[in-house]
């Protein structure tokens, strides 16, 4: 029996209204004598029902108060509120200025019911840490709007720095969720000045302004279609296939890492891994290659092969 329901049988014997001895409680559980105090002690500590031995009765009763004492409907145990405290602390260092507000009382909350575990929360602070590298800043007044909005199910009005461009651009957008990539939040939304899917990365949204509007709903094939189906964080049609050959050594690390959920990987008798990975636009996927350097080896398509030549050719100018 888990801990969960024993806990809520002893509110059902208690409330029987008649006294009832330990051996009953052990016998009628089936819990040791330990088991038995550490649940008593739990229920009246941690739960606060007023459970109280009546001497006269020979039993433990509720103690009669004005009050109603219920056990809460969710309710958690060490190693649940540990994992809760876990994921809280994840998310503040996602985005701190973003979601610290909204955390507080969760917080307070979760610190307390730490505290009467035995558990140091500001020593669990300084064990989960996450290390974002090129994490960007971003406004919280513009994370906020442009999240409101897509929880609302609302058009925005933007004003959007296209880097790629260098220029500024206005969009009406109908949001359809937010991504958290490499240390950054985008929007994925239907633009519609340009009629179709786009995805906007959020510290470059200047101005953001929701309107009265409903949002143009995209269906789960459509975005899975617009959105999920090529390497990376760029969108875009036709989808291709890079075949990849990673060195013995690179391949240690790199077979068990999920590059795309369509990968297809094997590692060669000869201790190279070879890699297919479907993409869509192939900018970021050559930014990473060329971080292996000479680990790496594409095999098609070729215009993967031409662009990576390209870079390497471009990167190698810089010494000359």
């Amino acid at each position: 029996m888990s801990e969960v329901i024993r806990l809520y049988k002893y509110q059902a014997l208690l409330s029987s209204r008649r006294a009832l001895s330990r051996a009953e409680f052990m016998a009628l559980l089936e819990v040791s004598s330990a088991t038995f105090k550490r649940d008593l002690a739990k229920l009246r500590d941690q739960l606060g029902i007023p459970i109280e031995y009546d001497r006269d009765a020979g039993g433990y009763v509720l103690k009669k108060t004005s009050e109603a004492h219920e056990l809460p409907g969710i309710w958690l145990n060490k190693s649940e509120l540990l994992a809760l405290a876990t994921i809280q602390k994840m998310l503040k260092q996602l985005a701190p200025t973003l979601l610290g507000s909204h955390l507080m009382p969760l917080e307070e909350k979760l610190s307390e019911l730490l505290e009467k575990q035995g558990l140091n929360t500001p020593e669990l602070s300084r064990r989960v840490k996450l290390l974002d590298a090129g994490k960007r800043s971003v406004s919280s007044g513009i994370f906020e709007t442009v999240a409101q909005a897509t929880f609302n199910r609302k058009r925005l009005l933007l004003e959007h720095f296209n880097r790629t461009t260098g220029g500024h651009s206005s969009r009406d957008v109908s949001p359809q969720d937010l991504s958290y990539y490499r240390g950054n939040w985008y929007l994925n939304a239907w633009c519609h000045m340009r009629g179709e899917p786009r995805r906007f990365s959020i510290d470059a949204i200047e101005v953001a302004t929701q309107q009265e509007d409903d949002t143009l709903e995209m269906s789960d094939e459509d975005m899975l279609s617009a959105f999920g189906l090529g390497y990376g964080i760029y969108t875009g049609q036709p989808l291709q296939k890079a075949l990849l050959v990673f060195s013995p050594e690179r391949a240690r690390w790199v077979q068990q890492e999920q590059w795309h959920k369509d990968q297809i990987g094997k590692l060669l008798p000869d201790g190279h891994y070879q890699l297919e990975v479907p993409y869509t636009d192939e900018r970021e996927l050559v930014a990473d290659l060329l971080g292996y350097g000479n680990s790496v080896k594409v095999l098609k398509p070729a215009s993967l092969v031409k662009s990576m030549k390209s870079a390497l050719a471009a990167a190698m100018s810089n010494y000359s």
